[in-house]
């Protein structure tokens, strides 16, 4: 396509010997690093990995097989045959002047991009697509990835050389979200663009991740054609069992069961191998021994499979032998461009009436209905799908992840954002294996429709065996925190999660925290009031206790009045049998009230007869909805209190994503490379280093003079602005309460050598010639902010104030970068001490645009570097005037390879 490489014979190999320098290791691993599978456009799986010598071959065969004008639009020549030098060119890189990646399938090359360095911060980028690969967004997701490793390596533009009637590769460039200048010069549009990361590069990358992602789910969820493999003629097999649930499923595409000698089962003629099936397969659905898996794996490849959903137990979950089969099956998959469900899957389910799918094994599934669930393992997948019908609660789509050895959690979120057949979400997650992209894909989710998860554990040691995940050392409020920062209403367990989706999905959702409580027992509606109060809801109405006698007609005045009150956002109805009207008559008024307004409302009717799950009734508008009824009132008051704080979420200001001004990213990398390149294993860097690299993004650490005796801290406070403070560094005396190691209002020598000699003669050998002398901060509130990098979660960012409500108490509150400005303030409101921060009791208020200024720096500082092991400032000293850092501590490691690293990847 473009190339400045004219003509074949352009060749200067002199740089191939170039060292792979330590700044294209720093961030994801160099060229290791650089590899991953990435869904296209069409819902299928490419690989790109970076070129090799080895790729000789198969690029002379991809060459070979490219039309006269595909070769004339990338040489710019009519080039037949590449010569051996120019092969010899292409495959040799050096991964940092010069990089190039492919896309394969099937380990057949499909796609090349590549790039050559012109200067310290330009290269030249050009691409070649397979002309039967065009059109599946192969050159987009090439110049992400060229786009990311040009970073690592220190080129932040690229340029570029196009014929005009290459349009499809001009398209590339401009659709990227980049701005791409561009003129016409010598018959050749000469193209220039910075490849740094823009909100709307940003954006147009998520966009298409999305789409791709989503796509492949429709491609499983809505299959034409499906082929059982493994499906025996005993009808009590896994594979007969999932047969006849296809079959009375009313499934309305086409079933091929695959057996080597069966002509037919179950009436349904069979094929002797996936080969012989008609027509390409969409999904096949596995359920053959784990020791046949990868061989009937590699046979859907060849056939061109699209997605395979593997209900086969055996794999992960059985061993180390069966890990090794599982890897061996995800790439075997990938590699042939398919997508997977499982192993040891419960199967999928989508009641669409255009596809009636049931692949599963339940033989008992619930209705249609706008419920989309999700869970991981089978038993579990038992268990949600046996709720659902309990309560009447009607489905779209249930599909259980297994092993979720590639489809998981966040590819069904990704299909349905857009699902117009699905109102609310509910996941049961027992582990999470890329809690950055969930949390990105929940919030873009959870705008549109709620999302409600069960999650029994985020890592390793609460996973279930089988489950690919990472070790995680982040405590359980930052995984709350995640699940706050992405919308998500997370519940305790199946019975709260149906609890909250029969009010998502049958009631408008609540405008705000004020609740009117009507009913006709005096301890009802006590209880309920109880109940509201303890979640955080304020009744602002009532209680309101009709008399056991009451009609039908004072029933519905009470309830009008609560309905029409301004004062009141949510209605919680609370009954038992009353005397002078029938269960009916109280149903019916119930249901004639709310049917005229647009207010939730949660019932319960203790011991009322014929009234079990809901009541259903129309809207004005003629919408379809339904009064939820509970077992008990503080069900109903939990479920409320759980979407009333959903609602709040979700009609407040996003916020816009914190950008702090005067960062020196570069000067920060370049300080961080030097510290690794001297210390590989990683350590804690000293004062100075951490006062440059803190300096690199704003942050101003206060002087801190180390001294070894009372003449020295006397010559250090002389240095200093008096007052000064003189205190011990001692890691020992350091975590004691209180301040036994620390002398303030050290106002001139004299009171230095006194505070000297006391402190050294109390301390002892635990503390003595291990002291520092600084300048004496403002009164203010002691404050702590750490940044972690976890293999997990990647950056954590925490907040407190010092002293017992972080040592004692574990008053801690934490976010996951990128922050956004409302997630800044929001985290500094986390913590149960923040009054102290706004004048408690008469104090002056701390500086707040300060103090979130300092988190937003730490957070991008975190976010940037994964070599950041550790950020701790420790104390901030936040006051009416600003905020002081006048302790920090931070410890460089080798980074890990982030979960989502700014460019699309499989997990």
């Amino acid at each position: 396509m473009s190339d400045r490489d004219k003509g074949p014979d352009a060749i200067d190999a002199a740089d191939d010997t170039v060292p792979l320098p330590v700044a294209s290791a720093r961030a994801a691993g160099g060229p290791v690093g650089w590899e991953a599978d990435v869904v296209l456009k069409d819902g299928t799986v490419a690989h790109l990995r970076p070129i090799g010598p080895d790729d000789a071959d198969g690029i002379r065969a991809f060459h070979s097989k490219q039309s006269p004008e595909s070769i004339y639009l990338r040489f710019f020549a009519p080039v037949r045959e590449i010569s051996e030098r120019d092969l010899y060119r292409f495959t040799h890189v050096d991964h940092h002047d010069r990089v190039a990646l492919v896309a394969t399938l099937d380990n057949d090359i499909i796609g090349i991009g590549r790039f050559d360095r012109i200067d310290a911060s330009s290269a030249e980028v050009a691409f070649n697509i397979s002309d039967h690969f065009q059109g599946k967004g192969i050159g987009s997701v090439l110049l992400e990835h060229l786009a990311a490793i040009a970073q690592e390596v220190g080129i932040t533009r690229f340029t570029a050389e196009v014929l005009p009637q290459n349009r499809k590769m001009l398209m590339v460039f401009k659709e990227a979200g980049y701005e791409v200048a561009s003129h016409l010069q010598d018959g050749v549009v000469e193209v220039g663009f910075d490849v740094l990361p823009t909100d709307k590069s940003k954006a147009v990358q998520l966009s298409r991740e999305h789409r791709a992602e989503s796509r492949s789910m429709t491609t499983i969820l809505f299959p034409e054609r499906v082929a059982i493999i493994g499906v025996s003629r005993r009808a009590d097999s896994i594979g007969a069992l999932v047969m006849r649930n296809i079959v009375a499923a009313g499934f309305m595409g086409e079933l091929y069961p695959i057996h080597p000698e069966a002509d037919s089962i179950q009436g349904v003629p069979a094929f002797r191998s996936i080969g012989e099936a008609p027509g390409p397969v969409d999904l096949a659905v596995v359920v053959v021994p784990p020791d046949e898996a990868l061989g009937v794996v590699k046979e859907c490849g060849r056939a061109g499979v699209r997605a395979l959903l593997v209900l086969s137990s055996g794999f992960a979950e059985a061993g180390d032998e069966g890990v090794k089969l599982q890897n061996k099956l995800r790439r075997r998959a990938r590699r042939a461009g398919m997508r997977v469900v499982g192993p040891n899957s419960f199967g999928l389910i989508n009641n669409d009436p255009t596809v009636r799918l049931n692949a599963s094994l339940a033989q008992v599934i619930p209705e249609a209905g706008r419920l989309g669930l999700f869970a991981q393992s089978g038993a579990l997948g038992i268990a949600v799908l046996a709720s659902a019908a309990r309560r009447g609660l009607g489905i779209s789509v249930f599909a259980s992840a297994g092993n979720r050895v590639d489809v998981s959690g966040n590819d069904l979120m990704q299909y349905w954002i857009d699902d117009q057949q699905t109102d609310t979400v509910g996941l049961y997650l027992e582990s999470m294996g890329n809690p950055r992209k969930f949390s990105r894909i929940a919030r873009q989710l959870a705008m549109v429709k709620p999302v409600v998860v069960v999650s029994s554990g985020v890592s390793s040691f609460a996973a279930p065996a089988g489950h690919r995940t990472r070790t995680t050392n982040v405590p359980p409020g930052a995984f709350r925190a995640l699940l706050r920062q992405a919308g998500v209403i997370r519940v305790e367990n199946i019975h709260q999660l149906f609890d909250v989706a029969q009010l998502t999905l049958h009631q408008p959702l609540p405008r705000g925290d004020r609740v009117a409580i009507v009913g006709n027992s005096d301890a009802l509606g006590a209880i309920s009031a109880s109940a509201c109060v303890s979640w955080g809801l304020k009744v602002t109405h009532g209680p309101v206790s009709l008399l056991p006698q009451a009609s039908a007609e004072e029933f519905s005045t009470a309830l009008e009045s609560a309905f029409a009150d301004p004062q009141v956002d949510s209605v919680v109805a609370s009954f038992i049998p009353a005397i002078s009207a029938s269960d009916e008559d109280v149903s019916a008024a119930v249901v004639a009230v709310v049917a005229r307004h647009e207010k939730p409302c949660v019932a319960t009717f203790l011991g009322v007869r014929g009234i079990d799950k809901w009541l259903d009734y129309k809207q004005s508008d003629g919408v379809a909805r339904s009064v939820p009824a509970y077992a008990l009132p503080e069900d109903g008051i939990r479920a409320l209190n759980a979407v009333t704080k959903y609602a709040q979420w979700r009609a407040r200001d996003r916020g816009a994503a914190v950008a702090p001004v005067g960062v020196d990213r570069a000067r920060a990398e370049a300080l961080i490379d030097g510290f690794l390149q001297h210390s590989p294993e990683g350590r804690v860097l000293t004062r100075d280093e951490t006062e440059q690299l803190l300096a690199a993004y704003g942050l101003r650490l206060w002087p801190a003079i180390e001294v070894s005796d009372a003449a020295s801290a006397v010559a250090a406070a002389d240095t200093l602005t008096y007052p000064v403070i003189l205190k011990s560094t001692s890691p020992v005396v350091r975590h004691q309460p209180g301040i036994v190691g620390v002398r303030s209002d050290l106002i001139d020598a004299e009171s230095v050598l006194d505070a000297h000699t006391s402190l050294s003669e109390r301390l002892g050998p635990l503390g003595a010639d291990r002291f520092v002398v600084q300048r004496m901060a403002v009164p203010g509130v002691s404050c702590v902010l750490r940044a972690t990098e976890d293999p997990l979660f990647g950056p954590v960012v925490s907040f407190s104030v010092a002293g017992p409500p972080t040592d004692l108490l574990g008053d801690i509150a934490h976010r996951i970068p990128p922050l956004t400005d409302v997630d800044v303030c929001d985290l500094i409101d986390g913590v149960k001490a923040a009054p102290l921060l706004s004048g408690h009791r008469g104090a002056a208020p701390v500086h707040r645009a300060a103090l979130c200024d300092l988190v937003a720096r730490l957070s991008v500082l975190a976010d940037d570097h994964p070599e950041l092991s550790s950020v701790e400032l420790n104390p901030v000293n936040a006051w009416t005037g600003g905020v002081d850092v006048l302790g920090a501590e931070i410890t460089v490691r080798p980074p890990q390879l982030r979960q989502d690293a700014g460019r699309r990847a499989m997990t």
